[in-house]
Formats: structure tokens, sequence, C-alpha cells
């Protein structure tokens, strides 16, 4: 990666892992978000990836205030009560539109699909006002290298002030974990090693290396049998190629033994 140019007014990009809903009930986790987003300047809106929404052709969602979607099984009812009524970014879907509209791939439009938990349950935590315009648009394709071209075109937006967020999880394979072991219990060896890898790929700027996680990285198979969550990585990643921005870690840890780490370019 080359060296990182300079953009002090340029909004930073940012690859989380969200949790599930209860992450509101983790006093660390809200508290490390919320510090998060006071550590950077305020956006003029919010453009957000999750790894809950995947539809080809790219695809809009909401660009009103309309109903959160609830896409989560089995849990208390009181999780289905959230509410995060974020004002509508018509402009940004304005210019998203023509940052990657072409021939080859249309986009879609959802005028009904409100943000899924990959989207509000981190942004309750770092923006709990809910009053930035906020934008999620679907991933096409789970192929890190088609992701990361979307990211890189969408990077204008930062000197627009606004905040890209791939939202994902670093590591995520809910089959192998125990969760009688408790929320906090030393991780699997599957999700330390890739989550010591990820640290290090990230922190050297070696693209080549994620993009092929499949094949770079330890034990990657079992760290993500499928890849929809760490596919949003990609997006983010992108939108920093031209600065050669590295990823910083700003939350690391794990969540019953599944990788918190949570990063910012630029």
């Amino acid at each position: 990666m080359t060296a990182a140019i300079d953009h002090p007014d340029r909004m930073p990009v940012i690859f989380l892992s969200h949790g599930a809903p209860p992450l509101a009930d983790d006093k660390t986790w809200t508290r490390q978000l919320a510090d998060w987003s006071a550590s950077v300047q305020r956006p003029t809106a919010i453009l957000i990836v999750s790894a809950h929404w995947e539809a080809d052709p790219l695809t809009l969602g909401a660009t009103t205030t309309v109903p959160l979607t609830y896409d989560f099984w089995g849990f208390e009812s009181r999780y289905y009560q959230v509410q995060y009524p974020a004002p509508g970014a018509p402009a940004l879907a304005a210019a998203v539109r023509k940052l990657l509209q072409s021939t080859e791939h249309p986009i879609n439009q959802e005028p009904r699909r409100g943000l899924d938990h990959g989207a509000y349950v981190p942004l309750v935590e770092m923006y709990p006002e809910a009053d930035i315009p906020v934008l999620q648009i679907s991933m096409p394709t789970l192929e890190p290298q088609t992701l990361l071209e979307i990211g890189r075109r969408l990077a204008p937006l930062r000197d627009q002030g606004v905040l890209i967020i791939g939202s994902g999880f670093s590591t995520h394979n809910l089959r192998d974990i125990d969760p009688r072991a408790g929320l906090h219990a030393p991780p699997p060896s599957w999700s330390a090693e890739f989550d010591d890898w990820l640290q290090q790929s990230l922190a050297t700027g070696d693209v080549d290396s994620l993009v092929d996680f499949q094949h770079k990285a330890p034990a990657a198979a079992l760290a993500h049998p499928r890849t929809e969550h760490f596919a949003p990585l990609f997006v983010s990643l992108g939108a920093s190629l031209e600065s050669g921005e590295t990823g910083n870690t700003v939350i690391d840890g794990f969540y019953m033994g599944l990788s918190k780490r949570s990063v910012q370019f630029g």
C-alpha cells in the first residue's frame, strides 16, 4: 500500500463488528462505540453496508424515516421495541447512484426497507439522538474485488462529510461457539488465530492477503463458514485505497468467542 495522503477535512471510514441486539446490554462495548463516534468529526450523513442485506443489483434502502427491520429471531421482546428514527438521506442516495450507476450494473431502490440490526444496533450507541441522515445499501455480491471497487467509487463521499461504515463481524461462526461458556470466555483457537492475522494484515495494509483471506488467513473456513460478515470490510477498505490508509484498531477483544475487532481508516 502506498504512503497515506493527508486530507484533514476528509471523514474516516470504519469497519465495525456490530454484535447482536444484546450488545446494548454490554456496558463496555456500548461505551467503546460511543467514545469512537465522539472522537471523529460529526458526519453530514452516514452510508452503511451491513452483513445482513445482500441484494443484486445493488439496492438503496429507504430515503425517508421508516420502521426498522428486525431481522432476528428468538430474542426477548424488548429488543423488538428499539426505535431509531434517523432522517432519510435522499441527497446521499442521489450521490451514491451517480457514483455507482452503470448500464452493466443498474441500481435498485427499496423505499420501504428500514435499517437492519447490522446498521441500527451500533448506530444507537454511536449516534443515539438519531439526528444524522442514514442510508443503507445492499451488498450485490460477497466477492471481495467487486466490493473493493464499490468502496473505491464511493470514496469521494468522504470529502462531503459522509461517514462510510462497513458493519459485519471480524469472526463469525455461531455453530462452533459454546454459549454456555459465557460472554467473555476465552476465544476458540480459530477465532484468536484469525483475529491476530486480521490485525496484522490491516496494520500493514496487506490488501492482497485480505482480498484472498480464504486462502491466506489461518482457520478462515472456521472463522467465516460463510463470508457475509467479513464482506463489508472490503467496501470500507476500498474507500481507503486512494489515500493509502491502514486500518487502525479502535475496538478489540472477544464476545462469546467472536472477534470484536473494529478499525478506522483515516
